[in-house]
């Protein structure tokens, strides 16, 4: 039991500790701070206050939406609270006199404040109401109708604009947990997979990626965080993905490749990064949506490969086994990008890790436990 406990405590600290040296966690979030912001920009926040309401957490938005109606019927409630009582409505003593009201029913600031929940709610119960007889009712009564209805707008706006963020149809897009570099069309290529869950497609979709490294100019400057793009592609392309089951992307190691001078042994030791961004259009609300993962050196598999996941029914289906998504089985693979461009040293240059695995059997009639079964033999 104490050991079980022990390697809980060190699997939950060691996965603390990766997700605070890398820049973009798996599910997309940026992990920096800003420190020494001038004290004036903070009222930028405030002139693009729109903005700042829709990004700000839900239940920071719930307490907004709570605050919002509830403080604006107790002001106005202590403004028909006034107004009564600077009329003598309130007096017990003007009751019998003939006394000419400006609101009936209002005999305290209770009743006040639920006069002022009917109005601006328009609910309207019927006992307490305007009798007309002071101008000045009448204009707090149009004043906080227009007040009511900018709220009403400008909350409803709000609710319906953090439902709707593109970021929320991000989430039903997934990457596979690690990156494998393997042989591919002849070419060491790292290869990552994504899947859209939804059967919706994401119209124009393209992917790229940054290599996100510590280094040193010629001047002996470091540059922290120096970015260097990398490109990924499809069989198909790199734009415009069909993307209407899982696609495993891939990354040409070739000669101008940021992975050209790493090898299966020295990978792990590298200080770098790999984001990966996905962005496409939503086939339903025809909203932009980014998606963002990364990798870090113990998440890069050299010499593995996929899992196939997409197999062929006999009755006609195409099915994804999505338990399969981001398992990987050992391939021959080169131990570096030099030794298979090296035609003598192609041979023995293979980095053998396990068995000889086959190429996914496509659009063959053929059920996922035999393609299993294929690769494990």
């Amino acid at each position: 039991m104490l050991q079980f406990i022990r390697k809980e405590v060190h699997a939950h600290l060691t996965e603390r500790r990766i997700r605070r040296t890398r820049l973009v966690t798996k599910d997309g979030h940026c992990n920096i701070e800003f420190g020494n912001v001038a004290y004036h920009s903070h009222f930028a926040y405030l002139m693009d206050f729109w903005t700042t309401f829709v990004e700000i957490r839900w239940r920071f938005v719930i307490l907004s939406f709570v605050a919002a109606f509830t403080g604006s019927w107790f002001v106005f409630g202590l403004l028909w609270y006034f107004i009564a009582k600077s009329n003598g409505d309130l007096e017990e003593k003007n009751v019998h006199d003939g006394h000419l009201k400006c609101i009936e029913s209002i005999n305290g600031l209770t009743s006040a404040f639920l006069y002022s929940l009917e109005t601006q709610t328009t609910i309207g119960y019927g006992g307490r109401a305007l009798t007309g007889h002071c101008a000045e009712t009448v204009a707090l009564l149009v004043v906080q109708s227009l007040m009511g209805a900018i709220i009403n707008c400008f909350m409803c706006g709000l609710i319906l604009a953090k439902i709707s963020l593109p970021k929320n149809r991000a989430k039903t897009v997934t990457f596979s947990d690690t990156a494998v570099i393997c042989m591919k069309n002849e070419s060491l290529c790292l290869q990552i997979r994504v899947a859209n869950l939804r059967k919706t497609l994401l119209i124009g979709s393209h992917v790229y990626g940054k290599l996100l490294k510590t280094s040193v100019t010629l001047e002996g400057e470091p540059i922290i965080l120096d970015q260097v793009n990398v490109d990924f592609l499809v069989d198909a392309g790199k734009d415009n993905l069909f993307f209407v089951c899982p696609l495993t992307l891939y990354h040409v190691i070739d000669s101008s490749s940021p992975f050209s001078k790493m090898t299966a042994d020295t990978v792990q030791q590298q200080d770098i990064e790999l984001v990966v961004f996905l962005e496409g259009m939503a086939e339903s609300t025809s909203s932009s949506c980014q998606v963002r993962t990364s990798y870090i050196p113990c998440e890069i598999q050299w010499g593995y490969c996929f899992l196939p996941i997409i197999s062929r029914t006999k009755g006609g289906k195409y099915r994804v086994d999505f338990s399969n998504f981001s398992k990987t089985i050992p391939v021959p693979t080169p131990h570096c990008p030099s030794c298979y461009r090296n035609d003598l040293n192609k041979d023995i240059g293979l980095h053998q890790r396990g068995q000889q695995g086959i190429d996914n059997p496509g659009f063959e009639v053929v059920t996922m436990e035999n393609l299993v079964e294929n690769m494990q033999m």
